[in-house]
C-alpha cells in the first residue's frame, strides 16, 4: 500500500461521522434526506429556484439535481448563480456519490463543513464567489478525486493546508482573492497533474518554492501578495506557460536573459510593482505568442529591445521605470511595433525616455490608450494622429511638446482622455475639440495657449472636469462652457488673461465640485445664479476685478470649504450666513468690505480666515482685535473724528517724518558690520574663552560639521561666579570658505531678531581674532543633547549608544515624531508669518533640527536664511544654495527664494520623518524621486513606504490599526507640501494647524487604547 493511500485512510478514519448514514446507507433515500436539510440550511431564495425541492416530485428531477441512471444517487449538484443565502450544511457529506459540486456566485457564509471530506468521489468544487468564511479544511485532501477546486473570492483566512499537496488528480487550484496568510506550501510540486495555479490577491509571503518549476503549468497566477526573494530559475523554464502573473510583490533580481526562448509559449507576462532591476531582455521577442506585457513599476533601464516579432501583441504597459538612455533613438521600439496591428495600450510613462514622437505610431488604427507622460520628449504632435480613430486616452503630460494642438485630433470621436498639461504648446486650442462628444477630462494647463476659450467646448457634453490653467488664453469665458451640467469634478482656468463678467449661465453648473477663476481680469457683479452651484465645495476667484456685494445667493452653497474672494473690489457687510457654513478657509482679503464681522463658524477660526484689507471692518470675534461697532454713537464719531483729524495730521507727518529717518539710520547701519549679539553673563567673549572652553577645540568636543565650519561643545563659566558652568554649543566659521562670512552675517541678523519655543537659542557672538592674527567668527548655542533629527532618523549603527539616552539605542516612535513634526511646522509658520517681516530659512533638513533634553525640536543653522522684502514678499530673486535632495526644483532654474521653498523642504522632510529614507538614497536614481516612490504607493500601498519601525508600533498596540491614519494623514499634507509646482504648495500656517490637529487626534486615539489590556508605552515614550 502506498503512502499517500494510508494518509487518505487515515484521514476517512478520523473524519466526523455524525451525519453518515447508517441502516440506510446503500439507498437513495438518504440522498433524498440530505437535500432536505441542505435545504433547510439555506436562508434566502429569491428566484425561487428550491420550490421543486419537495416530495411530489422524486428528487432526481429537482432543480440543480442530476442522479446517474443505475442507482438514482446524486451525482452533479448545481445551484450557481441563484442568489442563494445561508449556510452550506454538514449533511453534504452524505451525498457520496457526488462528483461535481456548483454552489459558486451566491452569498453563501458559515463554513466550509469539514463533512466534505466524505465525497472521495467529488470531481469538481466550485464555490468561488460566495461570503464563506473560515479556515480551508485541512482534511479536503480526503476528496482525493478533485481535479478541479476553485474556491476564490470567498472571506477564507488561514494558510494554505499543506495537504492539498496530496491531490495527485488536481488540474486546476484557484485559490485567489481570500485573506490566505503564510507561505505557499511546498507540497505543492507533487501537483504532477495541475496546469493552472490561482493564488493571486491574498497575503501570502515568503519565497516562491523553486519545485513549483518542476510542474507542466500553463498558467501561474501569484500577484498581488507579499512574495519576497528572487524568482527561481526553474519559474523561467516552465516551457508550457502560457500566462505568468507576478505583480503587486516585493520580488527582486534581473529577468533572464534568455526568457524569450525558454518561454516561447507565453502569451500574457505580468511582472509590475515589484522591485526588478537591469534591462529588458533581448530575447523577449523570442516570446512571439506574447500579447500582454506589463512591466510598470519596477526598475528597469535602458534601451527597449526590438519588439519586431511580438506581432500578436496588444498590451506594452512599462511606465514608472527608468527606461530610456534620454536619447534622441530612445522610441525606435515603436517602429518595430510595425506589424503588431493588434496594438491596444501603449503605456510608458514615468522614465527617462528622450526624442520625438514618430509618425510610424499612427499606424497602430486599433489603439486604445497611448501613455506617454513624464519623460523629456519634444517635437510636434504628429499631425497623423487623427488617424487612431479607436483613441480613447491619450496622456502626453510633463514633457517638452512644441508646436500647435493638431486640428484633426477631433476626428478621434472615441477620445476619453486629453492630457497634454505641462509641455511648451503653443496656438490656439483647437475648435475642433467640440468634436470629441465622449471626452470626459481635458488637461492643457501649463502651456503657452493663446487666443479664446472655443465655443465649441460647449458640445463636448460628457466633460467632468476642464482645466486650462497657466496659459496666455483671453477673452470673455464662453457661455457655452459654463452650460455644461455634466461637468462635476472641477474647472480651473486661473493664471491666464481672461476677461469681461460671468455669464448667467453658471447657474447651470450643479454638480460641479470645485472652481478656480482666480489671477484673471474678470470684473463685474457675480451673478445671483450662482447660488445654483449647489454642489460647490471649493471656489477661488481671488485677483481679479469683481465688484459688488457679496450675494445672498450664496447661502445655497452650504457645502462649501474653502472660499477665496481676495483681491477684488467688493463692498458692502460680510454676508452673516457665512458665519453658519462649514468652511475651512474663507479669504476676503484686500476688498472694500465694512461694517460688522459676523461671529461663528469660520469667524471665530483665526487660521482659517483672512479680512486683511478691508479698512472699514468692524466688531466679531474679540481674537480679530477688530474696533467695536458702536451704532448709536456713530454719527458723533464723525463729527469728532473731523476735528480730531485736523489736529491729528500735524502730529502724524511729525511721525512719519521721524519714521524716515529711523529707517534710513537703519539702512546705514544695515551696510556696517553686525553688533555682536551679547549675553549680559557672556559678555566680550574673546577666541581665548573660547579655546578653553572646548579644551582647545579638542576633537573629543567635536559634535557636528557645518557647509561653513564645524560645531563643537564646550563650557563656559559665568565671570565672578567660579560654579556657574553652562554647557554650549560653539559653531566655528571656517573663513577661509567662500560665503562663510556671508553666512555669520546672515545667522547673526536672522537670529537677533527672531525668539520662539522651536528655533535654537543663540546665547552671544564671538569675533575676535586669533593667535595667528586671522579673523576669528563664531556663534554660542544653547546645547541640545540629544543631537540632530538626522541621528536619530540614521543612525550609523542600530547598537549605537548616546549620553543622555539611558541606554537605550535611538529610535524614533510615532509619538515623537508627530510631536517634532508639528514643532517643525510651528518654527516655519513663525519664520514665515509672524516675523517683522517673512524670513525664508533656505536649509531645512532633519541635520539641521535639534532636540534638547525633553526632546523638543528646535530648527538651526540660518546661514542661508533670508528676509524677504516688502517687495517680494512672496519671493524674492537672491542667489541661493541649498542641500541636494532638499532644495526646490524652481532653485535650480531661476535662483527663486520664497516661502515656498521652505514649504518644499519641509514636505521632503517629512517623508523622510515617515519613512526613514534620504532623498538622497541610491534607490532614487533617474527620474524616481523620494516624493514620487511615496506617491505610487498612497495610499492604497502606504504601508510599503512607511518606516518599519513605526508599523511595529502601530500593530503592537492597535489591532485595528486605527493609529495607521496618522503617518498616512502626514504623508498626504508632505506630498501637497513637495509638490513640483510652488503655486499648488500648501501655506506652513495651514500645514501646522493641520498637523496639530491630526496630533489631537492622535493623543485622544492613544488615551483610548491606555488600558491594562494595552500597552501604549512605546508609542507614548520618548526613548525605546
Amino acid at each position: 500500500m502506498s503512502h499517500f493511500s494510508l494518509f487518505h485512510i487515515f484521514l476517512i478514519v478520523t473524519s466526523p461521522l455524525y451525519y453518515l448514514p447508517s441502516s440506510r446507507a446503500q439507498n437513495n433515500e438518504t440522498d433524498l434526506t440530505s437535500l432536505l436539510k441542505i435545504k433547510a440550511q439555506i436562508t434566502h431564495d429569491p428566484l425561487n429556484v428550491l420550490t421543486s425541492w419537495n416530495q411530489t416530485i422524486h428528487h432526481c428531477k429537482w432543480y440543480g439535481v442530476t442522479c446517474s441512471p443505475p442507482n438514482q444517487r446524486v451525482t452533479i449538484l448545481d445551484l450557481s448563480s441563484s442568489e442563494l443565502s445561508g449556510n452550506i450544511s454538514p449533511y453534504l457529506g452524505n451525498l457520496t456519490f457526488l462528483r461535481e459540486l456548483y454552489l459558486q456566485n451566491n452569498t453563501f457564509n458559515g463554513i466550509i463543513p469539514l463533512e466534505i471530506s466524505h465525497l472521495h468521489r467529488l470531481e469538481i468544487l466550485h464555490l468561488f464567489n460566495n461570503s464563506i468564511q473560515g479556515e480551508i479544511p485541512l482534511n479536503i485532501s480526503s476528496c482525493y478525486s478533485l481535479i478541479n477546486l476553485h474556491l476564490s473570492s470567498n472571506n477564507l483566512v488561514g494558510p494554505i493546508p499543506p495537504t492539498i499537496g496530496f491531490l495527485s488528480n488536481l488540474q486546476s487550484l484557484s485559490l485567489a482573492k481570500l485573506n490566505l496568510i503564510g507561505n505557499i506550501p511546498s507540497s505543492f510540486g507533487n501537483l504532477s497533474s495541475l496546469f493552472k495555479l490561482t493564488l493571486a490577491y491574498n497575503n501570502l509571503n515568503g519565497m516562491i518554492p523553486k519545485n513549483l518549476g518542476n510542474l507542466n503549468l500553463t498558467k501561474l497566477l501569484l500577484g498581488a501578495n507579499r512574495l519576497s526573494g528572487l524568482v527561481p530559475r526553474s519559474i523561467f523554464n516552465m516551457s508550457s506557460l502560457t500566462l505568468l502573473a507576478l505583480s503587486q510583490n516585493d520580488l527582486e533580481g534581473t529577468l533572464p536573459s534568455d526568457l524569450g526562448d525558454t518561454l516561447p509559449n507565453l502569451r500574457m507576462l505580468y511582472v509590475s510593482s515589484n522591485r526588478f532591476i537591469g534591462l529588458i531582455p533581448l530575447s523577449i521577442s523570442n516570446s512571439s505568442n506574447l500579447e500582454v506585457l506589463e512591466m510598470d513599476e519596477n526598475r528597469f533601464y535602458g534601451a527597449i529591445p526590438s519588439l519586431h516579432k511580438l506581432v500578436n501583441l496588444t498590451d506594452l504597459i512599462l511606465y514608472n521605470n527608468s527606461l530610456g538612455y534620454d536619447h534622441i533613438d530612445d522610441l525606435n521600439f515603436i517602429s518595430s511595433l510595425g506589424n503588431a496591428t493588434n496594438l491596444q495600450s501603449i503605456q510608458i510613462s514615468r522614465n527617462n525616455f528622450h526624442g520625438v514622437l514618430p509618425n510610424s505610431i499612427c499606424n497602430f488604427s486599433s489603439l486604445i490608450m497611448m501613455y506617454l507622460g513624464d519623460n523629456h520628449l519634444f517635437g510636434e504632435i504628429p499631425k497623423c494622429i487623427e488617424n487612431l480613430s479607436n483613441l480613447q486616452h491619450f496622456v502626453a503630460k510633463n514633457n517638452e511638446f512644441s508646436g500647435v494642438i493638431p486640428q484633426g485630433i477631433g476626428k478621434l470621436k472615441n477620445l476619453y482622455l486629453l492630457f497634454l498639461g505641462s509641455n511648451k504648446l503653443s496656438g490656439f486650442i483647437p475648435s475642433t475639440i467640440g468634436n470629441l462628444s465622449m471626452l470626459s477630462t481635458l488637461h492643457l494647463s501649463n502651456n503657452n495657449l493663446e487666443g479664446n476659450i472655443v465655443s465649441t467646448i460647449g458640445n463636448c457634453k460628457s466633460l467632468v472636469e476642464v482645466y486650462l490653467a497657466y496659459n496666455n488664453l483671453s477673452g470673455r469665458i464662453p457661455s457655452q462652457l459654463f452650460s455644461l451640467p455634466s461637468l462635476s469634478i472641477g474647472l480651473n482656468l486661473t493664471g491666464n488673461r481672461l476677461s469681461g463678467t460671468l455669464p448667467e449661465e453658471i447657474g447651470q453648473m450643479r454638480n460641479l465640485n470645485g472652481l478656480d477663476l482666480s489671477n484673471n481680469m474678470l470684473s463685474g457683479e457675480i451673478p445671483s445664479t450662482f447660488g445654483s452651484c449647489v454642489s460647490l465645495v471649493f471656489v477661488y476667484m481671488g485677483n481679479n476685478n469683481f465688484e459688488g456685494n457679496i450675494p445672498n445667493s450664496l447661502q445655497a452653497l452650504k457645502g462649501l470649504a474653502e472660499l477665496n474672494l481676495s483681491f477684488n473690489k467688493f463692498y458692502g457687510e460680510i454676508p452673516k450666513f457665512l458665519a453658519s457654513f462649514k468652511l475651512q478657509i474663507l479669504d476676503l482679503s484686500h476688498n472694500n468690505l465694512v461694517g460688522e464681522v459676523p461671529i461663528g463658524g469660520v469667524f471665530n477660526n483665526g487660521s482659517g480666515l483672512s479680512i486683511i484689507g478691508n479698512n472699514k471692518i468692524c466688531g466679531g470675534s474679540s481674537m480679530l482685535k477688530l474696533p467695536n461697532c458702536d451704532v448709536e454713537n456713530m454719527n458723533k464719531r464723525k463729527r469728532s473724528i473731523i476735528l480730531v483729524v485736523c489736529g491729528f495730521l500735524g502730529l502724524v507727518l511729525l511721525v512719519i517724518l521721524l519714521m524716515l529717518l529711523y529707517l534710513f539710520n537703519q539702512k546705514r547701519k544695515a551696510k556696517q558690520p553686525i553688533v555682536p549679539i551679547l549675553s549680559k553673563k557672556f559678555p566680550n567673549l574673546s577666541y581665548k574663552t573660547l579655546l578653553e572652553a572646548t579644551n582647545g577645540f579638542s576633537s573629543m568636543n567635536l559634535i557636528g560639521y557645518g557647509a561653513f565650519g564645524t560645531v563643537y561643545n564646550g563650557v563656559l563659566k559665568q565671570e565672578g561666579d567660579r560654579d556657574s558652568k553652562l554647557i554650549v554649543a560653539i559653531k566655528i566659521f571656517d573663513l577661509e570658505h567662500c560665503g562663510a562670512l556671508k553666512s555669520f552675517m546672515a545667522e547673526c541678523e536672522v537670529l537677533r531678531s527672531i525668539k520662539h519655543r522651536n528655533i535654537v537659542k543663540i546665547i552671544t557672538v564671538c569675533s575676535s581674532i586669533d593667535y595667528q592674527g586671522n579673523d576669528f567668527k563664531a556663534l554660542v548655542y544653547e546645547y541640545m543633547v540629544n543631537g540632530s533629527l538626522d541621528d536619530w532618523l540614521h543612525p550609523i549603527d542600530l547598537m549605537d549608544k548616546v549620553e543622555g539616552m539611558n541606554g537605550m539605542s535611538r529610535s524614533l516612535n510615532l509619538c515623537k515624531r508627530v510631536d517634532i513634526a508639528v514643532d517643525v511646522a510651528f518654527a516655519l509658520d513663525y519664520l514665515h508669518h509672524h516675523c517683522y517681516g517673512p524670513i525664508v530659512h533656505g536649509d531645512l533638513k532633519p541635520s539641521n533640527v535639534l532636540l534638547d533634553d525633553q526632546m523638543v525640536a528646535h530648527v538651526s543653522d540660518f546661514g542661508m536664511a533670508k528676509f524677504l522684502s516688502e517687495a517680494c514678499t512672496n519671493s524674492c530673486t537672491i542667489g541661493v544654495k541649498g542641500t541636494i535632495g532638499y532644495v526646490p526644483p524652481e532653485y535650480g532654474l531661476g535662483n527663486e527664494v520664497s516661502t515656498s521653498g521652505d514649504v518644499y523642504s519641509y514636505g521632503i522632510f517629512l517623508l523622510e520623518m515617515f519613512t526613514g529614507k534620504r532623498p538622497t538614497h541610491q534607490m532614487f536614481e533617474g527620474n524616481l524621486t523620494l516624493h514620487d516612490f511615496v506617491e505610487q504607493s498612497f495610499p492604497n500601498q502606504v504601508t510599503n513606504v512607511i518606516d518599519h519601525v513605526l508599523l511595529e508600533d502601530i500593530y503592537s498596540v492597535d489591532n485595528d490599526s486605527v493609529l495607521l491614519n496618522v503617518p498616512i494623514s502626514i504623508l498626504k499634507i508632505a506630498l501637497s507640501c513637495s509638490i513640483e509646482n510652488p503655486k499648488q504648495r500648501l501655506d506652513m500656517g495651514y500645514v501646522a494647524r493641520k498637523l496639530s490637529s491630526i496630533k489631537m487626534i492622535f493623543r485622544t486615539r492613544l488615551k483610548q487604547l491606555r488600558t491594562p489590556s494595552n500597552d501604549t508605552s512605546l508609542l507614548f515614550s520618548s526613548q525605546r
